[in-house]
């Protein structure tokens, strides 16, 4: 068994960091070095990483990078690049890079960038096809509308790019999202697409996934039944998956079925077959950029040094605030309408990567590992929860994201963001004091009887730490970049924390016990086999949905 982390040198050394630094503000921080920005800020491919505003020192980020070094997280980065079964509990590679590597990359033997570049060629041709108005339905119609029917990576990567690249997008083909096993998701996308233009394009790696299945049928059933026949049906359907032969079972034409491979995991997906929907929005072209921007990441992150590397500052910083400082949340607060979905999509990008309780060799961990990671767009935010983030008794760590140009002329608007962006991390880094609060309150011509009624409520304490990041403009290659950088964050991470990024094990028991239950809703027999809990939840269910 591999020994704790926590009995590693750095690991200990950053434990007397924490002990020396814990009296220290940010205001302090701030004020007594006027050089902190440049000493604390990366600039690199059009996007700037600001930390700041994070509650660490030179020394900080020395031993943290100490730290790293032994982790080995250099080896590990050569590991995974190399195409080494790093994913060790399902025996894989996990090999993302090398679906936007300009160079061969052997896994095995075999050139996996010549497999991926046969499909993107496939692809290629079906989607120019498609926004051309080649590719046609079963009345002869152009196909105007795409729904990309998946559920996790298949679904919150896709779904992300083809909103935060709106603005490159043509007016069609329109693309729609259904993930959710719930009916009402997929009866409102089939009461507003048109039967005879819509293609629906069926993600799932093992073609097994319940709840894309589930709507897989639905849509099939009812394209057969507007269409009036499988045939007619068959012309509307795409897939992508690893297993093209249950593909074809389910009646998607071999044409028209885009592989992916094992050794790319789900949430990792975007670069594959499983961004088709992004392509046929904004073009093979665009999809080009954003793999060049995630591959100009790659380069960046495996020939960089530590310190300045990007997604290993943005790594360390996370560890630093989980096990020295205790966070046990983390918000991402894009200040950026096309950026809203990205905090639903790291969720799953961090959470089921790192929210792990065993290493590598199966020993339970004995610190913490990925914090809950959780957000929205900034100003909805600002009028939701950054209460708690100011005065909350937890300290809440945050990433602040923001794009310098926009793709709107409404400059006032873009101002009046940015005002707030840089607004809200210099109050959660500075907060009030209450002589300052009290100050506010006398030129606001309050009463020093109420001055003092008032005070506790008005005094913010400050020193919450937050990351910016700042993009020239929001496009292609510069989201490519932005996703990668998480991606390999993420990494240096699970490195740092010892445990596996590229399995999800939780997610399938859940899956299995749900497998086990649909037939108990679905028989009239009584259940048996569960706890008191279940059960009696299962009984109400049964005896309650047969009433009106």
């Amino acid at each position: 068994m591999t020994s704790s982390r926590m009995s590693l040198p750095a690991w200990q050394a950053l434990k007397q960091q924490q002990g020396a630094l814990a009296g220290t503000h940010l205001r302090r921080l701030l004020e007594e070095d006027p050089a902190r920005f440049q000493r604390f800020s990366l600039g690199w491919g059009g996007i700037l990483l600001d930390y700041s505003k994070q509650l660490v020192t030179g020394e900080t980020m020395r031993l943290l990078a100490a730290l790293a070094r032994g982790c080995e997280i250099e080896a590990w980065v050569r590991r995974m690049f190399s195409a080494e079964r790093i994913n060790t509990t399902e025996n894989r590679a996990a090999l993302h890079v090398a679906l936007r590597a300009s160079a061969p990359v052997a896994f095995e033997g075999t050139d996996v960038t010549r497999e991926a570049a046969a499909v993107l060629a496939e692809m290629r041709h079906f989607v120019n096809a498609v926004r051309a108005g080649r590719t046609r339905g079963a009345t002869g119609r152009a196909i105007t509308d795409v729904v990309n029917i998946g559920i996790g990576g298949s679904d919150l990567g896709p779904r992300l790019a083809c909103e935060a690249l709106k603005p490159y997008a043509k007016a069609l083909p329109r693309l729609h999202f259904v993930s959710n096993v719930d009916g009402a998701a997929i009866s409102s996308v089939l009461d507003e697409v048109p039967p005879a233009t819509t293609l629906f394009v069926i993600a799932s790696k093992t073609f097994t996934t319940a709840e894309t299945l589930a709507n897989a049928r639905t849509a099939k059933a009812w394209l057969e039944k507007k269409l009036r026949g499988k045939a007619a049906a068959a012309r509307h359907l795409a897939a992508v998956t690893a297993e093209p032969a249950r593909a074809v079972e389910f009646g998607v034409p071999r044409e028209r079925v885009f592989r992916v491979w094992d050794w790319v995991g789900g949430r990792y997906s975007l670069w594959s077959a499983v961004g088709l929907p992004v392509a046929l929005a904004v073009g093979m072209e665009r999809f080009d950029e954003l793999r060049a921007g995630a591959r100009a990441m790659d380069q960046h992150f495996a020939r960089t040094p530590l310190e300045r590397n990007l997604p290993v500052v943005l790594g360390l910083l996370g560890i630093w605030n989980v096990n020295f400082l205790g966070a046990a949340t983390r918000a991402v607060l894009p200040y950026d309408e096309r950026l809203r979905r990205l905090p639903a999509y790291l969720q799953q990008l961090e959470m089921e990567s790192c929210g792990k309780r065993v290493t590598r060799d199966g020993a339970t961990v004995d610190y913490a590992t990925a914090p809950v990671t959780w957000g929205s767009a900034g100003t909805d935010g600002q009028h939701a929860y950054f209460q708690l983030l100011h005065q909350g008794s937890a300290t809440v760590p945050a990433d602040f994201i923001a794009c310098c140009r926009p793709h709107h002329r409404l400059r006032r608007h873009h101002d009046a963001l940015l005002a707030s962006f840089f607004a809200q991390s210099e109050a959660l880094a500075r907060g009030m004091t209450a002589e300052e609060a009290a100050a506010d309150m006398r030129a606001q011509g309050l009463r020093d009887e109420e001055i003092r009624r008032l005070l506790p409520h008005r005094v913010f304490d400050g020193n919450r730490p937050t990351t910016s990041i700042l993009l020239d403009e929001l496009n292609p290659r510069t989201l490519g970049a932005l996703i990668a950088l998480y991606e390999h964050k993420v990494f240096v991470e699970s490195v740092i924390w010892n445990v596996n990024a590229f399995d999800q094990w939780g997610v399938e028991l859940g899956k299995s016990l749900a497998g086990r239950i649909l037939p108990e809703l679905e028989a009239d027999a009584p259940v048996s086999g569960h706890d008191a809990s279940t059960s009696g939840l299962i009984h109400h269910f049964k005896t309650r949905r047969k009433r009106r």
